[in-house]
């Protein structure tokens, strides 16, 4: 592949390239250009220079581009899947809902196309008024995640260009591709050249040089929170706004009367889901002293079924890289020095050709658990969980907000009173009651605490890419009375 920078696809400055691997096999499926300092230069160069004209387009002009962009992934979607399981290992339910959240993400946000409000009010008298009206940042920098990358492309893309944004998009340098191939369906569409660019490489090389880019107006991030933190202190420099969607550490609390087999098939959902590999996964597992000894052991049964292996026919994919597997390992061994106790799993599968050297990991349900110990505290962002039991609703919200984290949450129970309650009391961005995730396009999906700033979906999440103007005007005409400016000034002129 190569990168895409002012209407040009190209290979970097330096002719540099890096491998991309297949994490069902880790063997190498493509190179992809290690962008260097210059191309940065020219792809924000290139979003600058073409800002005027998109943002004259206009908003409904935009959106039938949206709309194109849409039906020709649409009717490519077989494309897009298979090269979601291919790059990210996805099984191939999940890469045909990921495809299906692409699709929804930019029809929905091509609806608002006449939308858009602003306001007029009254200034301080009434020949005084005041148009306060919404505008786009400008230049864009758009920094992808490898976990859902088609659809995290889409939901950042679509908003930003709708509202009148140009772009400069990085995706992880693990699914480089996917990035690649919604970029061209967009191109193909109408967007025009400049509008729209795409860079790759290594975030340690070009990462802090383009987000304190002083063309920069706007960085939107889904990543890791020290990510984050280090996005924050380099767009200090220029003062650019911020969309961070960092990291989670979900609780999912069954309460004693919940309805055990739906909540068995969400909480398989959600801490199976991309292999655990979710910002919203269910990380902390609260049940019910009541009804624990039967949940688990269906939770146990549900856990030891699923099939790893093949994306085609698997329950459960790989992980994402080798890097990740290491972590994963280690995190389960640290578990088992500090004592606690190994449901299930734990071990690395023993697959057959050509899956033996992919990146996959058994399923793990971790018990005994420490509230303090890094299983409760740390994201984990595998297919692990930890499990301990709770007795009273005071210690249900006391440790389920026990977390530096605060996106995702999860609640089970037929009591509409603790549904209520727990609305409340339970601190975090989003609350799933009785229901799985993931996040609704009309959701403004957003997180409290260390999970990061502003948010995305729903007009809420179009709002961020915009900022409002105002414009006071007065058309009372005559003479103008200034209490701070004497009159006498201006006598015989």
């Amino acid at each position: 592949m190569q990168i895409y920078i002012n209407g040009e696809w190209r290979d970097s400055s330096s002719k540099d390239v890096l491998n991309k691997y297949n994490p069902a096999n880790g063997q190498v499926i493509d190179t992809f250009p290690a962008a260097t300092k210059t191309d940065v230069d020219d792809a924000v160069d290139a979003a600058e220079d073409s800002f005027e004209g998109w943002y004259n387009l206009g908003t409904s002009e935009r959106a039938k581009i949206l709309f194109k962009a849409a039906h020709l992934i649409a009717q490519n979607r077989e494309e897009l899947e298979n090269l979601l399981m291919l790059e990210v290992g996805k099984i191939k339910r999940e890469a045909s809902d990921e495809v299906d959240g692409v699709l929804d993400q930019i029809n929905y946000y091509a609806e608002f196309e006449r939308k858009l409000t602003g306001q007029i009010v009254e200034g301080t008298n009434s020949k005084r008024k005041i148009f306060q009206y919404k505008v786009p940042y400008g230049v864009v920098v758009a920094i992808t995640p490898w976990n859902f990358p088609a659809a995290m492309v889409a939901r950042k893309l679509a908003p930003a260009l709708l509202t009148g944004n140009t772009i400069v998009l990085k995706p992880s340098s693990d699914t480089p591709l996917t990035a690649a191939w919604i970029v061209k369906k967009f191109i193909e569409a109408g967007v025009p050249k400049g509008v729209l660019n795409l860079i790759t490489g290594k975030g340690s090389e070009i990462g802090d040089y383009i987000v304190q880019h002083k063309k920069v107006s706007l960085v939107t991030m889904t990543g890791s929170t020290s990510t984050g933190q280090k996005i924050m202190q380099n767009a200090s420099n220029n003062m650019a706004k911020l969309i961070l969607e960092l990291g989670g550490k979900a609780p999912f609390i069954v309460w004693k009367d919940a309805d055990i087999r739906r909540t068995l098939k969400c909480i398989t959902w959600a801490k199976y889901l991309n292999v655990g590999q979710s910002c919203i996964a269910a990380e902390r597992l609260y049940i019910h002293e009541d009804i624990y000894d039967e949940f688990m052991k269906k939770f146990l049964e549900v856990t030891k079924r699923i099939k790893i292996g093949n994306p085609e026919t698997a329950d459960l994919g790989p992980l994402i890289n080798k890097s990740a597997l290491k972590n994963i390992q280690s995190v389960v061994e640290n578990a088992k020095e500090s004592g606690y106790k190994i449901l299930t799993g734990g071990n690395v599968p023993n697959l057959e050709e050509p899956y033996r050297n992919g990146y996959f990991f058994e399923p793990t349900v971790i018990e005994d658990v420490n509230q303090d110990s890094p299983i409760f505290q740390e994201e984990i962002f595998g297919p692990v969980i930890g499990t301990e039991k709770i007795s009273t609703t005071d210690e249900l919200y006391r440790k389920a907000n026990d977390s530096k984290y605060g996106l995702a949450s999860y609640l089970f129970t037929e009591d509409p009173e603790l549904m209520l309650e727990a609305s409340e009391k339970i601190r975090f961005g989003e609350l799933y009651i009785n229901m799985p995730g993931p996040e609704a396009s009309q959701g403004y999906h957003t997180g409290f605490r260390m999970t990061g700033q502003a948010g995305e979906g729903s007009i809420f999440g179009i709002n961020e890419y915009l900022k409002v103007k105002n414009v006071y005007i007065d058309y009372s005409r005559g003479d103008l009375k200034i209490n701070t400016v004497r009159d006498s000034l201006f006598d015989n002129l």
